[in-house]
């Protein structure tokens, strides 16, 4: 077990793991994270490996990650920690605002990105968003999202990740060609339901018009596949 874990955990609270490599970044996050009346810190961690013992251990609702860490990459622990405790959002708080950095977090799994020099509000507004589902992002990161989504750039895994099941089950239709009253029959809800829950999608993924949820859905559904066929290629061999 890290040495540096609390064991103060508030189970009428929301509990966040805080990992990073600076004593002093910590020390401020924990004490800007404690002060709040339904947050508290439930364990800190200085490298990868204590963050993954840690997540185990206590089971947080959120982790805050560097991307700089001692023993390994942020990126390589956001994809661990999606694939062993998916159940803990991951919001990445880093120095980095380059492209690179952010399309990297977002496809291994970060719920949201927000750059240190950002406000402090802005690291609480984030903890919260994903609590309730919904990602957050520093503006200079959503600039670059949008920029990239002009450009062709595939909504993050993270991003759909944050869909509720209904909603999900609206994006896989979508993303097969069915229309809206098709959906609305596969579903056997109403006509009118159908179109809140594209516009629920739409505010989650951060698009602006039907055109680019129709394009996002049929991307998701032809990645989806391709990951399908490339495992089943792969036990053939």
């Amino acid at each position: 077990m890290p040495q540096d874990i609390l064991s103060n955990v508030d189970n009428d609270k929301s509990s966040v793991l805080i990992v990073d490599d600076h004593p002093l970044v910590r020390e401020w996050l924990a004490s800007l994270i404690n002060q709040q009346a339904d947050l508290v810190v439930c364990g800190e961690a200085a490298t990868a490996a204590e963050a993954m013992q840690a997540v185990v251990a206590l089971k947080p609702e959120v982790a805050i990650v560097d991307l700089s860490l001692k023993d390994s990459s942020g990126i390589d622990l956001i994809k661990n920690l999606k694939t062993g405790c998916p159940e803990t959002a991951v919001i990445v708080l880093s120095m980095h605002e380059e492209a690179h950095y952010v399309e990297r977090a977002l496809r291994a799994g970060a719920k949201g990105y927000i750059i240190k020099r950002d406000a402090t509000t802005k690291v609480l507004a984030a903890i919260r968003s994903v609590l309730e589902g919904t990602s957050c992002f520093s503006d200079e990161v959503s600039g670059i999202i949008a920029e990239k989504a002009a450009e062709g750039w595939p909504v993050a895994d993270s991003l759909i990740g944050s869909l509720s099941e209904r909603e999900s089950e609206v994006f896989q239709l979508l993303g097969r060609c069915y229309g809206t009253r098709r959906i609305a029959q596969e579903l056997q809800v109403g006509f009118k339901t159908v179109q809140t829950f594209c516009s629920r999608i739409k505010k989650k993924l951060r698009l602006s018009s039907g055109t680019e949820l129709l394009r996002e859905a049929v991307l998701w559904h032809d990645r989806q596949n391709q990951d399908g066929d490339s495992k089943n290629a792969g036990k053939k061999h």
